[in-house]
């Protein structure tokens, strides 16, 4: 689908107004920087200024219409986990305050003040690991970051940014420590794939050469599963409370393992070198919430055969250190990833992200997320937006 079918709150690059003014190559101090471009949903519509501060110095140059589409894409992918992960950190977060007031900042209509969490969910956080709440707090922080900042470069060369705001109209929960406000995800129908637990501890095996790989946990595969709490009847089954956020545990790492193959897989058609630096440096850090996310999921207390008092959903989180599990391929402490066949089995293994076949990958990705069941309740026009997204960035090629 080209641009020009996108609804008409798409703005194509071409239509972005202005010639952009030289952009600054100073640091800044990343809370800074952020505090300090909180216009209306930080440049998220094309006819926003950049702040001042970037206008006064931005670049009289533009990018490429290709590099352009990946940026957008990735601006898009940030702004749903950014919606994500504000929802988990208002459950079980920090709580400090500094999250939710930046956030509000950035993020028209988000409430400002924390909402102190639910004690249940933090509670039963404890024991995945003691950090959770600093944890998620902090990845909720960096993809916010991420959001902001490709959005801004986008307005800042002359290119439109990924705008999502229309799409807010997804329900909020209704247990303590939900804000009630619209959002982009659907975080209580997860269908979540755990495949990468076995995907990266093969020695034989890589998904760019076609290989599949079997779940971790294969409930969590089949069926609807809440991650946060629906309403504050599930608080009243302890064991069925300990499966919500079990699924949270392992869901952290199912989409951060997503981002931590998207940004390698795009990099490889970006066109400036400078774009390129920042899609290889953006990715990084998703490969760094992966492997944290994938520790602290083998810590899960095992529960078997819990059942959904609403739904009648039954999920079941072994002991992956026992069999029939256990082994090399599922054993807790195993968060390296194991070396594997790259690009041609000759050459023997090597320890790598996988998968980073470029073919396709944005559209995957929608896919993906699609089938995680994170979009469940969204309309026809958020689906042609994003995938209008993903096959303009699928379409980007590598030029010069």
């Amino acid at each position: 689908m080209a641009s020009e079918d996108l609804n008409a709150t798409h703005v194509s690059p071409e239509q972005s107004g202005e010639d952009p003014q030289p952009q600054s190559t100073s640091a800044v101090p990343r809370r800074s920087f952020l505090k300090g471009v909180g216009m209306a949903g930080v440049a998220l519509s094309a006819g926003s200024l950049l702040p001042e501060v970037l206008a006064a110095e931005s670049a009289a140059t533009s990018i490429s219409k290709g590099d352009a589409a990946i940026l957008r894409f990735l601006a898009a992918a940030e702004t749903l986990e950014t919606d994500l992960w504000l929802q988990y950190n208002e459950f079980g977060g920090t709580q400090d305050g500094e999250v939710e007031k930046l956030a509000s900042q950035l993020i028209p209509g988000y409430p400002s003040a924390p909402t102190g969490g639910n004690s249940l969910y933090l509670q039963d956080l404890l024991p995945l690991d003691s950090d959770m709440s600093q944890y998620i707090s902090d990845n909720t922080e960096d993809e916010l970051t991420h959001e902001v900042w490709l959005n801004n470069y986008l307005v800042a060369h002359g290119a439109a940014p990924a705008n999502l705001e229309q799409f807010r109209t997804l329900p909020s929960s209704k247990a303590t420590g939900a804000n009630q406000f619209g959002r982009l995800t659907n975080l209580m129908q997860l269908t979540v794939d755990t495949s990468w637990w076995t995907r990266y501890r093969s020695r034989t095996k890589n998904p760019d050469f076609g290989d599949t790989f079997p779940q971790a946990i294969p409930t969590l595969a089949v069926g609807q599963h809440p991650a946060i709490p629906r309403t504050n009847a599930d608080a009243n089954h302890a064991d069925f409370f300990q499966a919500i956020v079990n699924t949270a545990g392992f869901h952290f790492a199912t989409i951060e393992q997503g981002g931590t193959s998207l940004y390698p897989s795009l990099a490889q058609r970006v066109t400036s070198v400078e774009v390129l630096r920042i899609v290889l440096s953006i990715g990084g850090t998703e490969a760094m919430h992966f492997q944290t996310w994938q520790d602290k999921a083998g810590n899960a207390p095992h529960l078997t055969n819990i059942v959904d008092p609403v739904t009648g959903v039954k999920v079941t989180f072994p002991d992956l250190n026992s069999p029939p599990f256990g082994g090399e391929d599922f054993q807790t402490n195993l968060i390296m990833p194991e070396p594997t066949f790259f690009l041609n089995k000759s050459l023997g293994p090597v320890s790598i992200i996988r998968p980073t076949q470029t073919k396709g990958i944005a559209m995957g990705a929608l896919k993906f997320l699609t089938a995680d069941g994170l979009f469940i309740g969204q309309s026809k026009a958020f689906f042609e937006y994003m995938t209008t997204l993903a096959a303009d960035a699928d379409a980007a090629q590598r030029q010069g």
